[in-house]
This record gives structure tokens, C-alpha cells and sequence, in this order.
């Protein structure tokens, strides 16, 4: 089924959303499904990744009673399968390749904690410490090596070799490393939300070993949030919140940045709440998460970087978070 996900954050139940995506990217609500678990109830998690789709298997974050739910998928709907602790406190993203998942838990003793991905979330026993760090967003690069986490704290870009290396830290270019994403080929690109600094929003690239290839290009825009790269690799667009606006970037073939227009698509223009953004499997559709004007915004990605707004769909509870499209 195309689909989109989101999660309730919700302080008492939890739940996923689901829309059922139509051939021209419109959405309708298709079912509301209980994690057994619990959000925080406030607005604005740091959650991209925190509702991710791997195959057939839907993995959620409860960052309100520390754990994870893991949904089995078909066109009937989700199925709750199990629900495990997330070894450590307020997990908020989730890297998933193939049936591994590293869970990135924020607060306290921050950490990532690996699980197996079966008919059950199986804990393998590897968890890395992250001292010190305010984490935003675990991916894994593309070719599974390594997983990278941005740090707020300490404006880092943080490489965990998945073979048990000791961790590496690479000074971001900017400040603030907030989200990222990855083209096929490995350019890694990594938002900039230099402590929210009106007009200060940027995005920078970096190549193998997080050697970086174009530094803190600006997009005019405030508070940048999250990023998702187009499947061609030829654009990436990022969310900013503090404006609700989404810009678009060109990326070459050497994996530079160039701003292609800072305001290519936006929700509720001049006001804060835009965060989560997932393109679709095809990657014919952009979706982003209002999460202030509590509704989901969809736009048509044309073969040149445009973003055409095509519907939206509101009535989210304020607390929404995440967003997962297939």
C-alpha cells in the first residue's frame, strides 16, 4: 500500500497514523493504530526518524515511556507485533538497514542501541555511548559501515563505525547540525540551525570520510530542521520552521551545494510549525508535517527541483510527530 505515517506523540497513547496515498499523491486517513506505549505529549519532538519503514516492518518510538513498537504492514493496515525497551532514555530517531535498527536515545546518558528486526524487535546487545552529546538524527551511510548522528551540543557530526570502531567526531561546518540525508553515492547533506538566529538557516555537504565539500550555504530562512534528498540525488529540500518554508538545493556531481530557491514550496508561509518531511518510495511526492497548523502538506516533485502543492490534510493533534512515506 502507498502510504504515509506519522505518531501521535500522545502523553497517555501513542499512535500511529496512517494515510493511504492516492496515484496523484493525495491523502486519506486510513487507520489510527496504538504503539502500547506513550509520547511526551508536547509539541515539536525532535523526530525525524522516529517513524521509519523498513520492508514490511513499520518501527516507532514511544519517547515518553522509553521503548520502541515494531508493526508488522499490509494492505489491511499495521499490526502491532512487539514493543521493547530502547535501552536507554527518550528515544527519538531510528536508523534502519535492512533487518538491523540503531535506536537513538536523547537524553540522560545519551546512546544508540541496536536491535534485530524480525516478527520481533531483538535487542543484539551493542550500545555505543554518546557522552555528552545532545543528539538530533542516527542514519545509517549508505553502504552500512557506519552510523552518523548530529550533536547539538558540541556542533559535531558524530561517526560510529558499525563494527564496533571507537567513535569519531567531525566538527560540522556550521552550527547547530540538525538533520540529514544521504545520496546514494554518499554525499552527506546536514542542516544548520545556528541556534534558531533568524535568517541564519544553511545546509553543507560532505564527501567520504565527512570531508567537507561545500560549507554553510544559506538559504536566507530560520530555524532549518530536517532534509531529504531527492532519488536521483540530483536536489535536496530542506524544512525550515522558523517560517514555514521548505527550501530546495542543487547537488553536483562532486556532491557541492547550490541553492536553487529558498522558498520552493511552503505550509503556513511566515509562521513557525513546519518539521518532518519524507518523499515518497517513487519519489514523486514530497509530504511535510505542520505540526503548529496540525496538518500534513503534499507537494508534486517536478523533474527540475520544483516542489507544485497538491493537497493537505489537517485535524492532527498538536503533538504529531515524524513522517514516513512509502
Amino acid at each position: 500500500m502507498d502510504a504515509v505515517y506519522l505518531q501521535t506523540n500522545d502523553a497517555e497513547n501513542n499512535e500511529v497514523v496512517a494515510f493511504r496515498r492516492a496515484g496523484d499523491g493525495t491523502l486519506s486517513e486510513f487507520g489510527t493504530y496504538a504503539t502500547g506505549g506513550r509520547g511526551t505529549g508536547k509539541p515539536h519532538l525532535a523526530s525525524q526518524s522516529s517513524i521509519v519503514v523498513s520492508g514490511e516492518r513499520l518501527l516507532v518510538v514511544n519517547a515518553g515511556s522509553d521503548d520502541v513498537s515494531l508493526f508488522a504492514i499490509s494492505d489491511e493496515g499495521l499490526a502491532l507485533l512487539d514493543r521493547v525497551a530502547s535501552g536507554g532514555t527518550m528515544p527519538t530517531s531510528i536508523a534502519v538497514r535492512d533487518s538491523r535498527a540503531y535506536v537513538l536515545n536523547a537524553s540522560g546518558e545519551a546512546n544508540a542501541t541496536g536491535f534485530a528486526i524480525g516478527e520481533t524487535l531483538e535487542p543484539t546487545g551493542d550500545t555505543r555511548a554518546l557522552p555528552g552529546a545532545d543528539p538530533a538524527q542516527i542514519g545509517f551511510t549508505p553502504d552500512g559501515s557506519s552510523l552518523i548522528v548530529t550533536d547539538r551540543a558540541t556542533d559535531s557530526l558524530l561517526e560510529l563505525p558499525v563494527a564496533r570502531g571507537d567513535l569519531l567526531r567531525h566538527l560540522s561546518s556550521g552550527a547547530t547540525p540538525y538533520g540529514f540525508d544521504f545520496t546514494r553515492d554518499g554525499t552527506l547533506v546536514v542542516t544548520e540551525a545556528f541556534g534558531g538566529t533568524v535568517g541564519a538557516a544553511a545546509a553543507s555537504s560532505y564527501g567520504a570520510g565527512v570531508a567537507p565539500v561545500s560549507k554553510s550555504v544559506a538559504n536566507t530562512r530560520s530555524e532549518v530542521c530536517w532534509a531529504a534528498v531527492t532519488k536521483d540525488g540530483r536536489y535536496v529540500f530542506v524544512t525550515n520552521f522558523g517560517d514555514g518554508t521548505i527550501s530546495s538545493y542543487a547537488i553536483g556531481g562532486d556532491g557541492s551545494l547550490a541553492l536553487v530557491d529558498a522558498v520552493a514550496g511552503s505550509t503556513t508561509l511566515g509562521e513557525k510549525g513546519v518539521r518532518d518531511e519524507s518523499l515518497s518510495a517513487d519519489g514523486r511526492f514530497l509530504y511535510a508535517l505542520d505540526a503548529d497548523a496540525r496538518k500534513v502538506f503534499g507537494f508534486a516533485v517536478r523533474d527540475d527541483g520544483r516542489l507544485d502543492p497538491i493537497s493537505d490534510v489537517d485535524g492532527l493533534p498538536a503533538t504529531a510527530a515524524g513522517l514516513a512515506a512509502v
